[in-house]
């Protein structure tokens, strides 16, 4: 695969997302590039490029999950290393795009820490930026490079199909919040099912939050689905809202499983049959539950980065 308006194509990886990157090379057929990234005996990150790179179309593999400012770090030194040996083109590939949800400032004084990240990827040396399920799409406008933000839902709803959820009468898609709304929506389309919402409110101060289902889901098999579970409250309090609603079955699906602090012993103790998650985040043996599936993202990766080589649209990917 080359083309002649951008060089020869190279793959490195971050230490992130090593497995993913691999995949994605796989699915191309080519070799993964080789790279050294570690740290120095003071913490410092140290990357070493064993391979020319001159003239080169590279993409960088790396998501900016937990330890995030290590992983960002390592991202921004492979960039600054590539720019600096000629690369002819740079895009950093962050199927998980760490600081997304601090995009504006909620409070006096509060940093728009997605802007800054931004910022900094672009000051590296990133030509352009290939990622997946950005908290919000503005995210888009802080770059002024070309962004493609690939969507997770269609690969969840396929493996949904696979399992024949399309063919339960008593499915239903729930939304975990009302901000969740559009995304949930997408996926009932997939399936023609109809739309549940969860709404939380508090009626007055110091009073506990109360849930109200917006739909009927009592008997029905319920799908909640969010763009990522981090500590897992929002989408364990939802499923036991709907247990105690009647419902089914629940199950949960998200694209980024960022599981932090209390996730995994929520999830756990939940009402919840499965969990199944996209793998732009590594999950170590540590957060491995019986109940959570991982779906591979590496084929929908692929094909992007070679759009994105080739100079044809991604868009066409969900047409």
């Amino acid at each position: 695969m080359l083309n002649q308006t951008h060089g020869a194509i190279k793959i490195f990886a971050g230490n992130a997302s090593v497995k993913l990157a691999e995949q994605i090379c796989q699915q191309l057929d080519l070799q993964l590039g080789k790279i050294e990234v570690g740290k120095f005996s003071d913490g410092e990150t140290s990357v070493n490029i064993k391979e020319t790179v001159r003239g080169c179309d590279v993409f960088v593999v790396q998501s900016t999950c937990s330890p995030v400012n290590d992983n960002l770090m390592e991202l921004l030194v492979i960039i600054d290393a590539l720019k600096r040996a000629s690369a002819g083109r740079i895009t950093a590939v962050i199927p998980y795009f760490g600081y997304a949800r601090q995009d504006r400032k909620a409070r006096a004084r509060d940093p728009i820490s997605a802007k800054l990240v931004a910022d900094i990827l672009q000051t590296a040396g990133a030509n352009r930026v290939l990622t997946m399920d950005l908290h919000s799409s503005q995210l888009q406008g802080f770059f002024n490079v070309p962004v493609d933000n690939l969507m997770g839902m269609p690969l969840l709803a396929k493996y949904f199909k696979k399992q024949g959820l399309d063919k339960n009468d008593d499915f239903i898609v729930v939304s975990p919040d009302v901000g969740s709304v559009a995304r949930s929506r997408a996926m009932a389309s997939k399936f023609n099912a109809p739309l549940a919402i969860i709404d939380k409110r508090r009626p007055k101060a110091n009073v506990m939050e109360v849930m109200n289902i917006i739909g009927d889901v009592k008997g029905k098999t319920c799908l909640m689905f969010d763009d990522m579970i981090d500590t897992a409250g929002t989408i364990t309090q939802g499923a036991q809202a709907l247990a105690d609603n009647g419902a089914k079955e629940i199950i949960a699906c998200c694209t980024h499983a960022v599981l932090s602090g209390p996730a995994i012993q929520r999830l756990q103790d939940s009402p919840l049959s499965k969990v199944v998650v996209l793998d732009t985040i590594v999950l170590p043996e540590s957060k491995k539950l019986d109940k959570i599936e991982v779906v591979p993202t590496y084929a929908l990766f692929a094909e992007a980065i070679e759009r994105v080589y080739t100079d044809l649209p991604v868009s066409k990917l969900y047409e």
